[in-house]
């Protein structure tokens, strides 16, 4: 191998610009495990001819190699969007979002390997993203329709979605540890749901029991998904992601049916963490709906919630909202969603540790994460993230055209600060109003506290 290595260094010395060779050159030195060499090679083809398809693929796989999951996936978003990723490049992205814990975005990844490859299997891979049935191990049809969902034709050919569709389940690993700042929210979060669970016997002697909902509300950004996840994982429960378009469907009734299904699958894979994204799109206020079929849905989801024809012990619910205001009152009675927590935008401290998260796993120069937290006031979880990201999008350029891997250091953060403004000044203009005039319940009392207002 080293002398094949050899040869092609003497043919590139005469011929630089052979494209085919210098990316066999890097093929040869990636299976001997020379990954510097071959990323340097990679980097050469990229001077030579920008956007090349296989020597970025090839870098992928380079920073894979090398540990440096961050860096590839920023490589590895960018092919997928040019739909230049086959279902083996796929596998390779998925690997690298597990272990930068974006189960999320490894899901959908995920997706498309066994939309295109079906029989694909990956133990490491399935025990992080695919859960057993209740019943044991799911069999491959089984679990394409939880993945996929399993459709059937009504009399008219109509494909219609089958009354046992499963909804896609994991089992996070992630604890509160791993979500940066929210003290007082994970306090209340551990109240609720988490010591209910690991003190049953205490929680009982008061009347207690495990289970009912927590409905988190502010700005988008600030971590609310990122939180139900870290919750599943405090309590080592299953978790169920669901959003808008699981649930709706064109066809009237379909939508309860879907409901039932979701609340079923938890109610047979308790301890279970339901989570509900943008739940004021689906409990909007039954007095502003001028369809009923989206009445029917949300007195299908209330009948759920208050377990009419199966308990829901065990099933516990949590929703986000960034429009609480939109909320249909009768969610926020006595075993539904009784629990109202505002989620703020991180504080210094807070900032400093969201900032840690983000700059894990990547090239850092000792950044002084307390320097960047002090001019990021009002900044979401999300801003924090886009700053980071500026900041990789930056070296990552600089590397390519360096031939060598640039280390992310303060200034450059700094300098991503003032390109990225916070996000979250528009809601809190809406949320003020109704924090001053639509407040009688006092729901709201935390946005006046957050915006230093004495009502």
């Amino acid at each position: 191998m080293s002398e094949a290595i050899e040869q092609l260094k003497e043919a590139l010395a005469l011929s630089p610009d052979n494209i085919p060779l210098r990316l066999h050159l890097a093929e040869l030195m990636m299976n001997s495990n020379d990954f510097a060499n071959a990323a340097e090679q990679y980097n050469e083809i990229l001077k030579r001819n920008y956007g090349n398809i296989k020597a970025r693929k090839g870098l992928a796989s380079v920073y894979f190699r090398q540990k440096k999951y961050s860096t590839a996936i920023v490589v590895y978003e960018a092919l997928l969007k040019e739909n230049a990723l086959n279902w083996e490049d796929m596998v390779q992205f998925v690997r690298c979002l597990i272990k930068e814990e974006s189960y999320g975005e490894a899901v959908d990844v995920y997706k498309k390997v066994l939309q295109q490859n079906p029989s694909f299997k990956d133990d490491e891979i399935d025990t992080v993203l695919r859960m057993p049935s209740a019943g044991g191990m799911m069999n491959e049809e089984e679990e394409l329709n939880n993945l996929f969902g399993n459709e059937e034709e009504d009399i008219f050919g109509i494909p219609q979605q089958s009354k046992q569709q499963q909804f896609f389940m994991e089992k996070p690993d992630m604890r509160f540890e791993n979500v940066g700042g929210m003290k007082d929210v994970k306090k209340e979060i551990a109240l609720k749901i988490i010591q209910p669970l690991k003190n049953p016997d205490l929680f009982k002697a008061f009347g207690k029991k495990a289970g009912g909902g927590i409905l988190l509300y502010g700005p988008p950004g600030c971590g609310k998904t990122y939180l139900a996840r870290a919750t599943a994982g405090e309590i080592d429960a299953k978790f169920i992601n669901i959003g808008l378009h699981d649930i709706l469907d064109m066809w009237m009734g379909n939508s309860e049916k879907n409901l039932h299904a979701i609340f079923e699958q938890a109610r047979n894979n308790t301890p279970c963490v339901l989570f509900f994204d943008e739940v004021d799109a689906l409990g909007a206020s039954r007095s502003d709906l001028k369809q009923s079929s989206m009445r029917h849905v949300i007195n299908q989801f209330l009948a759920e919630m208050d377990g009419v024809e199966r308990k829901n012990e065990g099933v516990l619910i949590l929703a986000a909202t960034n429009a609480p205001w939109s909320v249909d009152s009768a969610f926020r009675r006595p075993g539904r969603f009784d629990r109202v927590i505002f989620v703020a935008p991180p504080d210094e401290e807070g900032r400093a540790e969201v900032l840690k998260q983000h700059l894990l796993g990547k090239p850092a120069d000792n950044i002084d994460v307390q320097a960047i937290a002090r001019v990021t006031p009002a900044y979401s979880g999300a801003d924090l993230k886009a700053i980071v990201d500026l900041a990789v999008e930056d070296k990552l350029e600089e590397s390519l055209l360096k031939g060598s891997i640039e280390k992310i250091t303060t200034k450059d953060l700094l300098k991503a600060a003032k390109q990225h403004k916070a996000t979250t000044s528009e809601w809190f203009s809406t949320a003020r109003n109704y924090a001053l005039y639509a407040n009688e319940s006092g729901l709201y009392d935390d946005i006046l506290k957050y915006l230093k207002i004495k009502k």
